[in-house]
Formats: structure tokens, sequence, C-alpha cells
């Protein structure tokens, strides 16, 4: 699984245009892949499954609201039945490329505001769940850390990986800062990886606000369109090489 040896999960979101999957899979364990709401195609699906085959990394569908022309990024007010449906339709899209090129669905991580609205709100939450019922006992469902999502779907039965993000800023109430806001994505390597080394020895985060709060992640998202996602990998590979002997 690449050159992290420690014994934790990094994840990556991939397959969203970018290109850059050859070069972070050797880096990673486990891979969220767009599946056609936000980003993605048959082509790229393809790829990158092939990809992560190659280097052993966990295969993860990348669900989101279907809005390309926003990325994901926005929300958007849908029927229960059109988001079940759309949904469905884009884990079905990973699982015929699944079926043609091998390999295994891991788990299932939504993508952007959907991930961002099922955190807070347990009516939405409801109906991804209901969607994604038929794979209940099949995938982890990785899920914010501390979010009332968690306890709504370990209680209908859903394996969870609470997930903590190395590259992005929170807010004290434990939610992440708004994208737009200054400072909330992290690409300074040495920045993410000093919120990654807190988070794994320390079981907490500093705020935006300066707050401490306390997290027990299972994995850990550096996002694959984060400027210099390579390099941000590369530098936290040497560092668990020096600190984590």
């Amino acid at each position: 699984m690449g050159e992290l040896t420690i014994q934790i999960d990094i994840n990556c979101d991939v397959g969203e245009g970018l290109g850059n999957e050859a070069k972070l899979m050797p880096l990673i364990h486990s891979c969220n892949i767009a599946c056609g709401g936000h980003a993605g195609s048959v082509e790229t699906m393809r790829e990158v499954i092939r990809l992560a085959i190659d280097y052993e990394v966990k295969i993860g569908a990348h669900p989101a609201y279907p809005d390309k022309e926003n990325f994901g990024r926005k929300t958007l007010s849908m029927s229960a039945a059109n988001l079940t449906t759309a949904i469905v339709s884009q884990l079905h899209s990973i699982e015929q490329v699944l079926a043609e090129v091998g390999g295994q669905l891991h788990h299932i991580k939504a993508h952007g505001a959907l991930y961002n609205d099922i955190a807070v709100q347990r009516d939405l939450a409801k109906i991804y769940l209901n969607s994604l019922k038929g794979y209940r006992d099949q995938v982890v469902l990785f899920a914010p850390c501390g979010s009332t999502f968690v306890t709504q779907a370990q209680d209908a039965g859903f394996t969870i990986w609470e997930e903590a993000f190395a590259d992005r800023r929170y807010l004290s109430n434990g939610v992440l800062a708004p994208r737009n806001a200054e400072g909330a994505v992290i690409s300074d390597p040495s920045l993410v990886w000093q919120q990654l080394q807190s988070l794994i020895r320390d079981k907490r985060v500093k705020s935006s606000e300066g707050a401490w709060i306390y997290m027990q992640p299972k994995t850990y998202c550096i996002h694959g369109d984060t400027a210099g996602a390579h390099e941000i990998l590369l530098y936290i590979a040497q560092m668990f090489k020096e600190e984590f002997k």
C-alpha cells in the first residue's frame, strides 16, 4: 500500500479530472472515486480502478449531488426519489466498471455538499442511507468525525469509519470551514503534516479560531484536487519515516 507503513488509513478523492492518480496511488491506502455525479466517467473510473488494484489501494465510491457544473459543491433541493435515483445510478456505474475490471468495493463516501449536508440534516441522511441499504452488509461508510450521521448510520446497521481532514481547517463547532474562507484549504505540506500528526498522536485538531476539537478518526483525507496534493503526500511519507519509526 505504498510508502506509508504506519497502520493508519489515508484516503484521497480521485477520478475528478486532474489526471494525477498515477502519482497519488503509491502514497495512499484508500481512494474515493468520482462516479458520474460531480465528475467522472466510465473511462476515468476504469483507469483509476486499475491503478487502485495495481497499488492495492482500497476502492471506494464517491457519489454526489448530480451537479457537474458546480462540482457537487452546491446544495441541491431534490425530492427523496430523485436523490435516491441519482445515488443509486452512480453506484451502479462504478459497480459495472468493477465487474469489468475486477476489484471490490470497500467503502462509500459522499462528496462535497452532500457529505456536509448529511452530516447535519437527519432527514437527508435518512434518504441517503436508504439509498445505500443494499450495501449495508458489504461496505464501510466514511463519515465526518463526531457528526450525527455517524450515530444515525450505525443505528441503521452500517459499519462506519469516522474521517478527519488533514488539508482542511475546522471551525470550533467541529465542521469544516467553508472553502471560500481564508485559509480553509491547507496546501503547505508542513502544515498538513502538523495537523495530521496532531490527529494521529493526540486525537485532536486546532480550529481556525484556536479551540481544540477532539476526534477519533479511523481514516484521514488528503484531497486529490488540493494544490500540490502529490507534493503533500510525498512530504507526509517522508515524515512518517522520520517520526513514526
